[in-house]
């Protein structure tokens, strides 16, 4: 692919002036809003507080087809290596893909597959809700403790709390991924063993932390239940099956899934065990429907009616031509609180590259740092910054007309105040909007300050599919215009590789010892030593 830097389209869009006031331009307008929105499945999205013109997105837009981005998107829909440093597709469409359909990898249709895992994971779910499965004295399973990391973790920890409303009442989803001894603890206080099932997510089933908080919850059932129940109340997520029998786990409960699939697009995989348990087969799969509704949506709607495909040109334009380094997401929900750690992985670990896919470096920004909080929480925190701080932060703010729970006078509360802060950001407040004061230059605002509203009706399971599918698809078309894998993660790598040749130099580990190590690490090394000594 050629060059982003010698693209006469590139330097179009660095050319672009970015509007110098949205206030000026709405004035200006009446129809601008009309023609920045636009619906994706059950979502409408305004980016029309965005400071861009019909001149920069039509640039945008070039930019996008001389990238070929429908063609790239295709490519990974077909099931080609488009994963290129590791050589694997990247098919996570095809986990929510109808069952009589067909996605092919290396000249394989998947789909059997895929179904076959997930009719497993349905009758296991329906047995454990229904009380016929149970534990090794005979009680049904009330708690499930999902024992993961990254996105065997995030994924669905965010689906659990943004589902609450569909959730079985007798049972409990916990999750754990900290290796901190004191996350798994805190996960069983209070929590019986007999009603008690592990769900340990493990690809290879070798993952370090992974595998140390699964020992140490095999030894709590071990010492309450003895070593047969490790069966009864164990599952595995893997593909390794000499690894999860040696662990004690019959290997029939063990749900596969695939190395085409990456850990932060694996939460419609098995990964996802948990809270279908949880919220039931029938709520999972409504979850999957509104995934691959955003899929077909991604691989046909063209141009401006493209949504992922728009937040991804705006994304790059903010880093591009407004220079900004970070971008809020602040859903205007309480279930979807996990929602911006979940993209922080999503958006970050995908397009947090500096290298080009030919190996060459890449002169201009990836990606930003996302972050985030529920409103309207942030308001009382970090909105002050946005308003009126010296960098400027784009958000995305994400809304619903209803909610689940019934309360029509807080709900109107929670979206005015989404709109409102949108409002405020884009058009600020003059002086002359104000009375006479001392203090009046601290109460003014200069707005402009750019932002797009995803609103859809209520946060149901699809909504949510939608959603998620949404930044994966804008995410991945952001990844192809800068011309990165999107789907590797090599930074990650570099540190597990690091944190186990420390582990094993701290086995015998002594001060005068490893002069092949820095000395901060060494000196670091040596103070945990000491401390350990201090307190055996």
């Amino acid at each position: 692919m050629e060059a982003l830097e010698s693209l006469p389209e590139w330097s179009q869009v660095l050319s672009g002036e970015p509007l110098r006031s949205l206030r000026e331009e709405f004035a200006s307008d009446p129809a601008r809003t009309s023609t920045m929105t636009l619906h994706a499945g059950d979502l409408f999205v305004d980016y029309s507080k965005q400071r861009v013109d019909e001149s920069a997105l039509t640039d945008l837009l070039n930019l996008a087809k001389v990238r070929e981005v429908s063609t790239s998107f295709q490519r990974m829909k077909n099931g080609e290596r488009v994963n290129f440093t590791e050589g694997r597709a990247a098919g996570h469409m095809a986990l929510r893909a109808p069952k009589d359909g067909t996605f092919l990898i290396d000249g394989v249709n998947v789909l059997p597959a895929v179904h076959s895992v997930l009719d497993r994971m349905a009758d296991l779910a329906r047995g454990i809700r229904s009380g016929e499965i149970v534990g090794s004295t005979g009680k049904r399973m009330c708690h499930i403790v999902n024992i993961g990391i990254g996105g065997s973790d995030l994924g669905p920890a965010m689906l659990y709390e943004a589902l609450r409303s569909n959730r079985h009442e007798a049972i409990s989803c916990h999750f754990v991924s900290n290796v901190d001894p004191a996350d798994l603890e805190a996960n069983l206080k209070g929590l019986n063993p007999e009603e008690t099932m592990f769900v340990v997510a493990s690809k290879t089933f070798t993952t370090v932390e992974t595998l140390a908080n699964a020992r140490a919850a095999r030894e709590w059932i071990v010492q309450a239940l003895g070593l047969d129940a490790v069966d009864k109340h164990f599952v595995a997520l893997s593909t390794n099956s000499d690894a999860v029998g040696g662990f004690g786990i019959d290997t029939t409960n063990m749900f596969e899934f695939w190395d085409w699939v990456g850990g932060r697009f694996s939460v419609a995989s098995a990964i996802g065990l948990s809270v279908m348990i949880a919220v039931g087969p029938e709520i999972f799969e409504e979850f999957l429907s509104g995934m691959h509704l955003m899929d077909i949506h991604a691989a046909e709607a063209v141009g401006r009616d493209n949504a992922p495909l728009i937040l991804a040109l705006l994304n790059i334009w903010n880093t591009a031509v407004l220079s900004t380094k970070s971008r809020a997401v602040i859903p205007y929900s309480f279930d979807l609180r996990r929602f911006p750690a979940y993209l922080q992985q999503l958006i970050m670990e995908s397009n947090g590259k500096s290298v080009r896919s030919d190996g060459s470096r890449i002169s201009y920004s990836t990606s930003p740092v996302i972050w985030g909080e529920p409103g309207t929480n942030g308001q009382h925190a970090f909105m002050q910054l946005l308003h009126q701080g010296s960098d400027v932060v784009p958000v995305d703010f994400i809304g619903f007309a209803r909610s689940s729970a019934d309360d029509a006078s807080r709900n109107e509360l929670l979206f005015t105040n989404m709109v409102a802060q949108s409002q405020a950001l884009a058009f600020g407040r003059t002086a002359d909007e104000l009375p006479e004061s001392s203090v009046r230059s601290h109460r003014t605002f200069e707005g402009n300050r750019p932002s797009t509203t995803i609103v859809a009706p209520e946060l149901s399971a699809s909504v949510l599919g939608q959603l998620i599918a949404l930044y994966e698809h804008a995410t991945f078309f952001e990844g192809v215009i800068w011309d990165i894998n999107s789907f590797d993660q090599w930074g990650v790598e570099l540190g597990k590789e690091l944190a186990q040749t420390l582990g094993s130099k701290l086995e015998n580990f002594s001060a005068l010892d490893h002069p092949d190590l820095d000395s901060s690490t060494h000196t670091l090394l040596s103070w945990f030593v000491q401390q350990q000594k201090k307190s055996s």
